[in-house]
């Protein structure tokens, strides 16, 4: 069965991922990841974390996978330690130095992270002999060729590749330009994305110059579209891909509920035999923010670089679902609505879709609100759906077919 993993940029996410269909999560600690500016985990919430997940038959995999310094060791085999006592099911390291050291000062199990660039069935089977249980391959590897790797290895080891989020237009992510312009190292968890910047280039002499396409915000010549599989889901698990990988730590609670369950009732109705390519939930994936889509370098065609304001049709993210008191619900503003206004269900269930208009607001204390504007503010509508705490409400953006 494919392994469905998102990310949990911090303990409410983790539980918005199982909530929205995950099988599995990945996270860091505060020490050793690749999204340092990620809310990330204290010890405490990687066991919480752990024991929640457990509970309910899911997993968690840690990100251990910085490019370390020397200094970096000194700290690593006590927070080794507390990975085990949490139960942690996997870390997820692509420095070799640190594979090493987790093989001869812990029992934890190993995920070769993409950002150690296995491109190839020789490096995967390396990795595997060391003793690695999984494989997520690089971002560069084509689809022809995870046939190739599956083959090559034994049964046990599972193969992982990203389905969608964001592309780093460096190789493996293996890029220099945050550090050199800011000082913030991508390969310490700090990347301040300088590619994604506004670039107008001057003085280029002509044996310099290039082709470059400018609008009224600028031009965006290293800014990649983001990665959406969708609709070859069923071509990567033919290929050999066992676990499909979306990104997003830093990414909203909303961002995370939409991706997640869209792909979730993709792989479902792919397991059972079932037409998965349905343009509504396709279409879900256009209601977050986006850069505009692209299938990475799986195929022949590669990364294209986009104006980043050209293809975002994010609904807003209204409210999110803390209760059902009766036919009123308990809601946690988020984005500015109204009395009146239509609100639409973003919900693992047959409410998802659906849609309604906000009647009867009032505060926790009774008292009547018309209009939403307090961010995080505690509020009761009516709604006539069946709607449990974590399921997500929204506004705006493309409308369905249905």
């Amino acid at each position: 069965m494919i392994e469905l993993l998102c990310p949990a940029g911090n303990f409410l996410k983790l539980k918005t991922a199982f909530h929205f269909g995950a099988d599995a999560v990945y996270f860091a600690g505060e020490n050793f990841g690749l999204r340092a500016r990620a809310d990330n985990f204290t010890f405490d919430e990687i066991r919480q974390g752990c024991d929640f997940a457990h509970g309910i038959g899911k997993k968690c995999y840690v990100t251990v996978n910085i490019f370390a310094e020397n200094s970096d060791f000194e700290k690593l085999k006590d927070y080794l330690k507390v990975l085990e006592k949490s139960n942690v099911d996997a870390v997820i390291v692509s420095d070799m130095g640190i594979f090493d050291y987790i093989k001869k000062n812990s029992g934890l199990k190993i995920h070769v992270s993409t950002q150690a660039n296995v491109t190839n069935k020789y490096a995967a089977k390396a990795y595997a002999e060391l003793g690695a249980e999984r494989i997520i391959l690089a971002r560069e590897v084509r689809l022809k060729d995870i046939r190739q790797i599956r083959d090559f290895l034994d049964d046990k080891v599972m193969l992982e590749v990203f389905i969608h989020g964001a592309m780093c237009i460096s190789y493996s992510g293996r890029c220099l330009l945050s550090n050199f312009l800011t000082g913030r190292s991508s390969n310490k968890g700090d990347c301040a994305q300088p590619c994604r910047w506004e670039f107008i280039p001057s003085g280029c002499s002509e044996s310099q110059a290039f082709l470059l396409e400018e609008d009224r915000r600028g031009s965006y010549v290293l800014n990649g579209r983001d990665l959406n599989m969708f609709m070859y889901l069923d071509k990567l698990k033919d290929a050999g891909a066992e676990s499909f990988k979306i990104e997003g730590r830093m990414k909203s609670e909303y961002y995370l509920a939409t991706c997640t369950n869209a792909y979730r009732k993709a792989v479902d109705l792919m397991e059972n035999g079932i037409d998965f390519k349905d343009n509504i939930l396709y279409e879900e994936l256009f209601k977050t923010s986006n850069r505009g889509f692209t299938t990475g370098l799986f195929f022949d065609k590669q990364i294209l670089t986009e104006n980043p304001y050209e293809k975002g049709k994010e609904c807003k993210f209204a409210a999110s679902v803390l209760k059902r008191e009766g036919n009123r619900i308990l809601i946690e503003q988020r984005n500015r609505f109204k009395e009146g206004d239509e609100l639409e269900v973003v919900s693992p269930n047959v409410e998802c879709n659906t849609k309604f208009k906000v009647k009867n607001m009032t505060d926790i204390n009774g008292k009547k609100i018309d209009d939403a504007k307090n961010v995080q503010q505690l509020l009761y509508v009516d709604c006539p759906y069946e709607l449990e705490p974590l399921d997500i409400l929204r506004t705006g953006g493309v409308k369905t077919n249905g």
